[in-house]
């Protein structure tokens, strides 16, 4: 029996759908899946029956010989993008290791701090129970806490649009099952101005890192020192005053207040302690930074800081508000400039302005009402790319 022009119709539909099917299945798994057994074993020093079974004892997937407790809970086994100040397995899976003295044992058996005798109360691990935990923690440092991963729904739009194009192009040229070529026509269409439309937007956003929020190495909150307790920020960015940098704050500034203050209202002890650990190992802690700007860019803290009063929150936003910092602008060039021509400086109270004498004098003599940083050279390309 022929095929008629709607069947055929509906067979290159079904086509085209299963198509972006896979491909979406694919790209899903593809983002999911994990980059290693979690069941490998480490020198023959534990079985894979070890393993799981310290998995199953921290997720509260079978009871300790003093109850179920899930341990998973609180010490997360994952990254998470909201501030969970428990210590996450990873992080005493590395405790653990740096430390050949540690027992889960004895700390759990004499707790030290509110928060944890609190939480662990009446909890207690067998030395068999402990060999099972440390299996698992074992595993977990050696894969590592693992990335956030999304759900690729751009790649899957542009991907799937591109299956699509390419089918109607072999059916308008090869096999001309669909004799009506608007249709063909129109996937084209759509397919290249969402293309053209994804590579504007990607090409605008190349070396752009808004919303970016890395986990640093210590549950540091901004809104809890800088909000909370109000301390002021150039009390750790010691040097933005007079450097291109403010400067990350070494141990030192740390242990100023935490060599008194060792318990967290939040984090208990086990945060505080990572400054004593890196002072007492004489190595830095490893901060990571959220804000930078290309190479062939130059910007001085100095400058904006010190000579045009600007504060903080202009640039870096309400940090006094975030538990994780995050970058809230672009950071791109027309926001820099955008800047620059809205902003007036404090020209007349401010003596560094007075290197600009003429313009100083026609402020003096009331000729000018206001000074904008693009009039002092904020607009000049050599100004920030020298």
């Amino acid at each position: 029996m022929k095929k008629t022009g709607k069947n055929k119709g509906q067979f290159f539909l079904s086509l085209c759908l299963l198509s972006v099917f896979v491909l979406t299945a694919f790209l899903t798994l593809s983002s999911f899946s994990g980059s290693a057994d979690p069941y490998d074993t480490e020198a023959g020093k534990y079985t894979r029956d070890d393993l799981r079974r310290g998995q199953r004892l921290f997720k509260g997937l079978m009871p300790f010989s003093s109850g179920l407790h899930d341990c998973a809970s609180c010490h997360y086994p994952s990254r998470t993008d909201t501030m969970n100040w428990n210590p996450s397995a990873h992080d005493l899976a590395m405790l653990w290791l740096e430390d050949d003295d540690y027992s889960i044992r004895e700390k759990l058996a004499m707790p030290i701090g509110t928060r944890m005798i609190e939480d662990h109360m009446g909890m207690s691990v067998t030395e068999q129970e402990e060999h099972y935990l440390e299996a698992y923690l074992m595993e977990v440092a050696r894969r590592g806490p693992g990335e956030l991963q999304a759900i690729p729904v751009n790649a899957m739009i542009f991907w799937g649009l591109g299956i699509l194009m390419a089918l109607a192009i072999i059916d308008l040229l090869v096999t001309k099952k669909i004799k009506t070529k608007v249709f063909h026509v129109l996937i084209l269409v759509v397919g290249l101005m969402v293309h053209m439309q994804y590579a504007v937007a990607e090409s605008r956003n190349l070396g752009r890192t808004e919303g970016y929020a890395p986990d640093q190495p210590i549950k540091f909150s901004h809104q809890i020192h800088s909000g909370q307790h109000e301390i002021d920020c150039q009390y750790c960015h010691t040097i933005s005053k007079f450097s291109p940098s403010a400067g990350i704050p070494s141990n030192n500034t740390c242990l100023n207040c935490h060599s008194v203050i060792r318990e967290g209202t939040n984090s208990g002890r086990f945060e505080i302690n990572k400054i004593h650990r890196a002072e007492a190992s004489g190595n830095a802690v490893s901060w990571i930074r959220v804000h930078k700007l290309p190479d062939h860019s130059v910007f001085s803290h100095a400058q904006h800081v010190n000579a045009g009063g600007v504060e903080c929150q202009d640039c870096h936003g309400p940090v006094e508000t975030m538990h994780i910092l995050m970058q809230t602008s672009d950071l791109s060039m027309g926001w820099c400039l955008t800047c620059h021509r809205d902003s007036n400086v404090d020209f007349s109270a401010n003596p560094y302005f007075q290197t600009y004498q003429r313009l100083y004098e026609k402020v003096l003599n009331g000729e000018l009402d206001a000074v904008t940083a693009a009039e002092l050279g904020g607009e000049d390309c050599m100004s920030c790319h020298h």
